[in-house]
């Protein structure tokens, strides 16, 4: 297995402050590895700070993962204010997050170095994505059958609503038999 990124070998604080920075823009790479050295002498004494193309690429990777994340998260919001409890929005969002880390799981997979993983582990790791994606999709499957007889059953309750206002309309007079007809036609309650 090959070594990790000298990124992800970092202590926790420096690590952390380098996702901070990256993920916020608000330093070039050159300023930050200025400002890591300045930050942290003793480990740009040591030589232990990563270098800048090392931060490229741990930058490039975590990019990813933050537009992932947002777009997932952007969805989500999206279909909580637009779709009603009834349907199970929730859940359709939390499959589509699920969805969205099953996804960057595979990335990461692909992006691992071909020494850091030895076939047998590769393979396992895909059978084990491949057996939860069977599950979430037979999730989604049911989640689409359910919000379909919820659509269903809010439709036909509609249809009695109107069919009893209609009935209610022929005993107030003026509304002849052949208007109730039409209307009856037109909103296709039978």
């Amino acid at each position: 297995m090959g070594r990790q990124s000298s990124v992800k070998r970092l202590p926790s604080e420096i690590k952390s402050y380098i996702e901070a920075m990256l993920a916020t823009g608000a330093q070039t790479l050159d300023e930050l590895i200025k400002d890591l050295q300045a930050r942290f002498p003793a480990e740009a004494e040591a030589g232990s700070l990563p270098s800048r193309s090392a931060i490229h690429r741990y930058g490039t990777k975590l990019d990813r993962r933050l537009a992932a994340i947002k777009a997932s998260t952007e969805a989500s919001l999206l279909i909580r204010q637009h779709a009603g409890d009834s349907q199970d929005a929730r859940s359709e969002a939390l499959t589509a997050l699920v969805q969205t880390e099953l996804f960057e799981a595979i990335l990461n997979l692909q992006d691992a170095e071909d020494d850091e993983l030895d076939a047998g582990e590769r393979v396992g790791m895909l059978s084990a994505a491949a057996k939860n994606i069977a599950t979430l999709t037979r999730s989604s499957v049911n989640l689409k059958k359910f919000q379909a007889e919820v659509e269903e059953s809010t439709r036909k309750k509609l249809l009695e609503e109107q069919r009893a206002k209609l009935d209610a309309l022929g005993s107030k007079g003026g509304v002849t038999a052949e208007t109730k007809a039409a209307i009856r036609e037109a909103l296709g309650i039978l």
